[in-house]
């Protein structure tokens, strides 16, 4: 069974066919850029030229870049903020004429790992983060999806929010080492560990490539493991979720 996933993020939207029996892509992934301004009329043209390109015709799943609760933009995350309270998944399947299934864009990343990559099988609490432009998490006990937890919206300091902080993008903007960085991400993990004292995180994004350089600063008494579908996760993961939903 094929189903297309397509993952909306605040600088691009990229999307492929996925079997969701293997969580193998079927096709190349097919990339747009996420338009400026990210209001919703233009980002529903661009996720109608990702169905056009593929010449899709049935269920699609959809990654969003903010808090979705039933189908509906509870926030708005990293883009326009006229996206708070908008249906997401009526706004797209108008556009599409396809039925489309919208959750979480972390949250459709951990499925993917959980489904198919380095959680598939792990019990207990397994908290996935992606560490990108902010710090998404995916929660999950005993296999199963907690939905919307923003853990990187945790107050840190000043008020600032945490991802702010100890995101790949702080990183990136403040030049700093993957050694000083590290400490940053591991005072964010310590925070986590206090509140929630999971068995197991997962590490996706793209500083995850890079954990031996930053591995030695985390002091954490948890089990850290390295996603595995990297790139490819959020489409993936919003394919199984518009499966778990049709089946």
């Amino acid at each position: 069974m094929e189903i297309l996933g397509i993952d909306v993020g605040g600088s691009g939207i990229k999307g492929a066919p996925v079997n969701v029996e293997t969580g193998e892509l079927t096709a190349e992934r097919y990339r747009v850029a996420t338009p400026k301004p990210s209001k919703p009329e233009q980002i529903a043209e661009a996720v109608k030229e990702l169905v056009e390109y593929f010449d899709w015709k049935g269920a699609v799943g959809c990654g969003f870049t903010t808090v979705i609760h039933h189908g509906k933009s509870a926030a708005r995350g990293n883009i326009h903020k006229s996206w708070k309270g908008v249906q997401v998944d009526e706004l797209f399947s108008e556009r599409t004429g396809l039925p489309f299934t919208v959750i979480n864009d972390a949250d459709a990343a951990g499925l993917a790992e959980m489904t198919f990559g380095a959680g598939r099988g792990k019990m207990g609490l397994v908290i996935m983060v992606t560490i990108g432009t902010g710090l998404g998490t995916g929660v999950f006990f005993n296999g199963q999806l907690i939905p919307n937890f923003e853990l990187g919206r945790i107050y840190y300091r000043d008020g600032q929010l945490i991802e702010f902080f100890a995101s790949d993008a702080a990183r990136q903007k403040e030049e700093l080492s993957y050694k000083t960085w590290g400490k940053r991400f591991d005072k964010f993990l310590k925070h986590v560990v206090r509140i929630f004292s999971p068995d197991l995180f997962i590490i996706g994004g793209g500083a995850s490539k890079k954990f031996d350089k930053f591995k030695d600063q985390i002091t954490i008494d948890v089990p850290i493991l390295i996603a595995e579908k990297q790139n490819d996760a959020g489409i993936v993961g919003a394919a199984v979720a518009a499966q778990r939903m049709t089946t």
